[in-house]
């Protein structure tokens, strides 16, 4: 089988390559996939942008990357199962994350996959998983969102907060969504009741506040989040770069008051069978629908992850394979 592979550091156009692999054999409780479609996230590009020294020192390899495959986000058909596997069926359609979907075929826990809806395209499904599961896990973090509250997503424009914006507009919240100039009507047409410039306002300056901020880029202190914040409350981290996220997990609790404002992050997304099927329902009923920015095939995949990297994309990024 063909898939793309990361076998030295530099750019995505140096460091990927296209080449034939063995087809892997599913393991106790795994699922080969017959990819159809795979979509581009931070944690695929993420290392591209950092310095070397970091990505090895952080467990990456230290003469080359440890791990040489690529992709998570994954929407196929299921071609063989291993032992022990009772949810799935060989030619049963499904979506979820796998280990290195960015490939003609990928290995996933049978835990990490739920059924597509059959009314959704692959590539639909494929910008689900991981910034979808992000979002949904995001809100429940908080509490859960209700109708009527004032919720601020901070980094609205990516993938993750397409599907915030969605999932909090559907809840019956007003929303309010953080971007740059190009992408204000964008995040409106995704349901944003209100859409900021923060080339041009900072919205923690403006007395008002918020009963959620979510946030997924940009930055500000935990001193300011709380200034935005209402009485009770709640600031998520889900996202952004690496000082914010230490900032949260670190210093979160100490700027928080008991019974009061609560400041935080939610960690890594975790995959689930539940929250899965949750993502389908969602898509299936259109609840959540995700806005395709640019397909690219498999040999085009460095491509793909340049143009994240550049901050061209508009909504989700798909790998579309055969």
């Amino acid at each position: 089988m063909k898939a793309i592979l990361y076998e030295k550091y530099g750019p995505p156009e140096a460091a990927l390559r296209l080449k034939e692999v063995a087809k892997p054999t599913p393991k106790n409780q795994q699922v080969l996939v017959k990819v159809h479609a795979a979509s581009v996230n931070a944690k695929d590009w993420r290392g591209f942008t950092m310095p070397t020294i970091l990505v090895r020192l952080f467990g990456g390899g230290w003469s080359k990357p440890k791990d040489v495959t690529t992709g998570t986000d994954v929407a196929g058909v299921v071609e063989a199962v291993g032992e022990n596997v009772t949810r799935f069926n060989p030619g049963d359609e499904v979506f979820g994350a796998a280990h290195g979907s960015f490939a003609e075929y990928a290995l996933a826990r049978e835990a990490h996959l739920t059924l597509k809806p059959a009314n959704r395209s692959y590539a639909e499904a494929a910008c689900l998983p991981i910034a979808a599961i992000t979002a949904l896990q995001g809100i429940r973090y908080a509490g859960g969102i209700r109708a009527g509250q004032q919720v601020l997503i901070q980094g609205a424009s990516g993938g993750i907060g397409m599907f915030a914006i969605q999932m909090a507009n559907a809840s019956g919240a007003e929303v309010t969504a953080v971007c740059s100039t190009r992408n204000l009507d964008l995040a409106r047409s995704w349901g944003a009741d209100h859409a900021i410039d923060y080339t041009s306002e900072d919205f923690t300056k403006s007395g008002r506040q918020y009963d959620l901020i979510l946030g997924l880029n940009g930055y500000h202190s935990l001193f300011a989040y709380r200034r935005a914040l209402k009485p009770r409350g709640v600031y998520v981290c889900a996202g952004g770069d690496l000082i914010q996220l230490f900032q949260a997990i670190v210093f979160g609790k100490l700027f928080s008051q008991k019974g009061g404002k609560r400041l935080g992050s939610m960690g890594v997304a975790k995959f689930n069978p539940d929250d899965l099927a949750s993502l389908a329902e969602l898509l299936k009923d259109g609840a959540i629908a995700p806005v395709i920015d640019r397909k690219y095939p498999l040999h085009e995949t460095a491509q793909a992850l340049r143009h994240v990297i550049d901050k061209h994309a508009r909504g989700k990024v798909v790998i579309t394979v055969g």
